[in-house]
């Protein structure tokens, strides 16, 4: 049984957060109570999983399964998952090199590739996600599209691999760009809510109160 990471409801919504698949990405669950609508944030594997906790939430009508970037990890359940529910897969654009070569990641970490379809649309910043206030937010940095989706009723920021606990996206990469990531955490993350939930690409939970504090990368203390 995979361990619930977080659950949280209101009235109107929920969310809940686990780790899937063999790198153990965090999938977030999302939706609207009333209506039954829904998205899925990182399906990275283990898709009987996910809709199983679909089903038993009452999320029936899935409009969107977008990813925060386009590494292996974050992916490997959503062919599976567009499949079974009809939902657009979603991502930016500057990460379409990154989907482009997924079978290479695979190979290159040997998970086995599961065939994904190319994305049905793209994901700009600052946009409506049509689903519990979610807004998207461009923060390049661990990748060139990396996003973040930001729920302000739910205080919620779901974060990818852009700030973790303690610690942040690693740069190393093919398209990661520190400066870029600094900027992105900083001018655009640390403007949001302090006491907001922050759920990572992996690992604990977090806020983004802590993280201003006592991150040692990006908080006002570092180095």
């Amino acid at each position: 049984m995979i361990p619930f990471l977080q659950q949280n409801e209101s009235e109107a919504w929920v969310h809940e957060s686990f780790p899937v698949g063999p790198l153990q990405c965090n999938c977030t669950l999302i939706g609207d109570k009333v209506s039954g609508n829904a998205l899925i944030i990182d399906p990275g594997g283990d898709p009987e999983f996910i809709f199983d906790r679909l089903k038993t939430l009452g999320l029936e009508r899935i409009t969107g399964i977008i990813h925060t970037h386009a590494h292996l990890d974050h992916f490997l359940a959503s062919a599976e998952m567009k499949r079974r529910t009809g939902a657009p897969l979603a991502l930016h654009r500057d990460d379409q090199f990154l989907w482009d070569s997924l079978e290479q990641q695979c190979a290159m970490v040997g998970v086995p590739y599961v065939p994904t379809p190319d994305p049905d649309h793209w994901i700009d910043d600052d946009v409506d996600l049509q689903c519990c206030g979610g807004v998207s937010i461009h923060t390049p940095g661990h990748t060139p599209g990396s996003m973040c989706f930001w729920f302000a009723p739910a205080n919620l920021l779901v974060a990818g691999d852009t700030l973790f606990f303690r610690s942040v996206g690693r740069t190393d990469l093919n398209g990661g760009d520190w400066r870029a990531l600094t900027r992105s955490i900083q001018h655009r993350l640390f403007t949001l809510d302090e006491t907001a939930l922050v759920i990572p690409g992996h690992g604990p939970t977090t806020t983004l109160g802590a993280e201003m504090r006592d991150n040692p990368f990006v908080g006002h203390n570092a180095a």
